[in-house]
């Protein structure tokens, strides 16, 4: 079906970038930063030229456009954990398993929080849609093939890794807000912000997660895919976590930290 639609759907109406309404979202989820859904209402804030250009050109790709064609709904795919447990033990997908297990995650989940904010808009069976769809469903492999945990600090650093491969106002903006966020909550010397600048060099640096056949990806060996697309080792991110511990904080609990 994408294959075949414009890259673009006419009808859309033009994008306005809205950075305060952004930053109203944002709020919201630093109060809950369960709340997945604020992450969507964000996205529709701040539109980029430079992201639609890099959507653009790999829907236009043969790599593109072969992805389309033959690859099957990402979040059934996901998670069909029976199906991933098949994979040999040091396989991506068998990581990615025990990730979302112990995070609680599913790749429906994150579907559902999108749907929140689109179901009262037009739905666009466009190339773009396609592309956005494919950024949201392959979200937590950048977790798993980066070794950024969801711990507070994590997040923010998968989003600029994130940014670093297809320049999205959106992970920008949350990368580096979240990570001012935690610098002025929790008190420690911490390199918050250079593990988030050190995860955008990797993320640029790095071959393209959304560009990867996925089914190949989980059935490739973790460390062989992490070698073979050239992502780096999160140093910044360990270093600033080592420094948490060192001050008796739990990076996976700034609550009790912030309280005290």
């Amino acid at each position: 079906m994408f294959a075949t639609a414009p890259f673009y759907d006419s009808r859309r109406a033009p994008q306005r970038l809205r950075p305060f309404k952004a930053l109203g979202h944002f709020r919201r989820l630093v109060a809950d930063k369960e709340d997945t859904e604020q992450v969507f209402h964000i996205a529709q804030c701040l539109p980029s030229r430079r992201f639609n250009a890099v959507a653009a050109a790999f829907c236009a790709s043969a790599a593109g456009r072969a992805l389309m064609e033959n690859e099957p709904f990402l979040p059934a795919l996901l998670d069909d954990h029976a199906a991933l447990l098949q994979l040999p033990a040091d396989s991506v997908g068998r990581a990615y398993v025990d990730f979302m297990r112990r995070e609680g995650l599913t790749a429906a989940g994150l579907v559902a929080e999108s749907e929140k904010v689109h179901a009262a808009r037009a739905r666009y069976d466009d190339q773009f849609t396609w592309f956005n769809m494919r950024l949201r469903d392959t979200h937590d492999l950048v977790h798993v093939l980066t070794g950024y945990g969801r711990d507070a600090l994590g997040e923010q650093c998968a989003l600029g890794f994130s940014w670093g491969q297809y320049h999205g106002w959106t992970d920008l903006f949350l990368s580096l807000a979240g990570a001012l966020e935690l610098k002025r909550r929790i008190r420690a010397d911490a390199p918050v912000l250079t593990a988030v600048r050190e995860a955008q060099r990797n993320g640029k640096a790095a071959q393209r997660i959304f560009a990867q056949d996925i089914r190949t990806l989980l059935a490739e060996p973790l460390e062989a895919a992490r070698a073979r697309m050239r992502i780096g080792v999160p140093q910044q991110y360990r270093l600033a976590h080592r420094r948490y511990q060192a001050r008796g904080i739990d990076p996976y609990n700034f609550l009790g930290a912030a309280a005290g």
